[in-house]
């Protein structure tokens, strides 16, 4: 019996089936899964009702609206669904997106970070190998280590649990990078990288362990639930989407553009919106307000085009052609660029034939005292940069405020957790002292930030 899979393009995924996830898609579908590019105006409980995964491969520049939220939660709770979110180094403020808001109905965050490893890694810091799967979990079986490409760490804020997490010689060290949930009848399962399951790419689905981990975490999210009520025939296979909305980011100008001199199929458009408040209906009809300009746009350039001669429009394509591949190829280099060395192997080389080391135990001394120096004189400045922050405007922003602190003092409580977990290693002899000691500081220094932070919102809303 195969099972269905949603990969969501309606908010901007960096992860695509028909760019960067055409080997995934190929992985699965030779193992009885079915992938479907999926696009709804309003994500609803009914529309995912025939799909087993939905899978949002980091968001960009777009968000979750609220409505659909309670949506997605009902029918993995409910309807036994498989959640699947991927995000990137950076988390939500580095893709401007809030993954995290949904996530967190599941009990698990991403941070705004990125896991790097100098020790740890297949060339490059920002590409660690990790080898920390505990507990034992379904997902991680049978994998030794796994390439954690770009990515951001996670928390754990409620009943989730972490089956793969960082080195201790990590940064951020020993923090959850693939957590998991299952909440009622569903599943949930969270990675800060999306790219680990990308094509063609270092650290990517070809990385020596990813096939597997691919395969491992799209058969757990179907839950048992879901495997039993489909074998009673509850749920009908979906129908796919043929329209041409159903793009990643509705750029119709392309598919009008080739179908301009030919026969263009009917578009079927659902028109059953759901909203629950105000503000998911103005979001709403901004999008669609810009959509409509976007077509209008597209109409008029296949107006003028309409207008010249047969040569000028097949000189024309040939242009317009070279510049998306030229915008494309940009595009490219941008997302590749946390991945791309400083330095050619050549000039790496020879650095290091360059590089003299220290001739005794004074310039050693004096290195050493030079970078704490620099250390130290960092730490201030940055201390100095915060104390210079503007005043907290509480009458126009009492609710965000509120649920700033909401979210700090949730990872007040990780990291205690943190520091509490550190200090159990290293009395167990697991940790060695200069480890604790720099990992203590590190984690001190964090609390007294966010107790900081949480003191002074919390002052300027009583005040008020």
């Amino acid at each position: 019996m195969k099972t269905f899979i949603a990969f969501d393009t309606g908010h901007k995924e960096r992860g695509k089936l028909t760019e960067n996830y055409t080997q995934l898609k190929e992985l699965l579908e030779a193992n009885d899964f079915a992938c479907h590019e999926y696009f709804e105006t309003s994500i609803t409980q009914e529309s995912l009702e025939g799909y087993d995964i939905l899978v949002f491969a980091c968001p960009d520049f777009a968000k979750i609206s609220n409505n659909e939220m309670v949506e997605i939660e009902n029918w993995v709770k409910q309807d036994g669904g498989g959640l699947l979110l991927l995000s990137h180094a950076g988390g939500d403020k580095g893709r401007s997106s809030n993954l995290s808001e949904m996530s967190e109905i599941f009990g698990i965050t991403f941070e705004n970070d990125q896991v790097l490893d100098k020790q740890q890694n297949i060339g490059l810091e920002n590409l660690p190998i990790i080898t920390n799967f505990t507990p034992p979990h379904p997902i991680t079986t049978g994998l030794s280590k796994i390439c954690y490409r770009a990515g951001c760490s996670l928390s754990v804020i409620g009943a989730a649990i972490p089956v793969a997490i960082s080195n201790e010689s990590s940064d951020p060290f020993s923090s959850p990078l693939i957590c998991v949930s299952e909440p009622e009848k569903g599943r949930v399962c969270c990675s800060g990288s999306y790219e680990m399951f990308r094509d063609k790419i270092g650290g990517g689905l070809q990385y020596e362990t990813h096939t597997d981990l691919a395969l491992n975490i799209f058969s757990w999210l179907v839950s048992e639930y879901r495997a039993d009520m489909k074998t009673l025939g509850e749920y009908e296979a979906p129908e796919t989407q043929d329209s041409e909305f159903g793009t990643s980011e509705m750029d119709l100008g392309s598919t009008l553009r080739e179908k301009a001199l030919g026969e263009v199929p009917a578009i079927k458009l659902k028109t059953e919106i759901r909203i629950s408040d105000k503000s998911d209906l103005m979001k709403l009809l901004h999008e669609y307000l810009a959509q409509i300009n976007h077509m209008k746009n597209t109409i008029e350039k296949l107006i003028e085009l309409a207008s010249v001669s047969e040569d000028d429009i097949v000189e024309l394509h040939k242009e317009k052609e070279e510049e998306t591949v030229e915008i494309e190829s940009k595009e490219e280099e941008v997302s590749e660029d946390m991945a791309q060395p400083m330095f050619s192997d050549e000039d790496f080389e020879s650095l290091k034939k360059e590089k003299k080391p220290a001739t005794s135990t004074e310039e050693k001394k004096k290195t050493k005292d030079k970078s704490g120096l620099e250390e130290e004189l960092t730490e201030e400045i940055e201390e100095e940069i915060e104390e210079e922050e503007e005043d907290i405007d509480i009458e126009n922003r009492r609710e965000e405020l509120e649920a700033e602190v909401g979210s700090l003092e949730k990872k007040l409580k990780s990291v205690l957790n943190l520091l509490e977990f550190i200090e159990k290693n290293y009395i167990s002899g697991k940790m060695d002292e200069d480890t604790y000691n720099k990992q203590k500081k590190k984690l001190n220094k964090e609390i007294q930030k966010i107790r900081k932070r949480i003191g002074k919102i919390t002052s300027a809303l009583e005040k008020d």
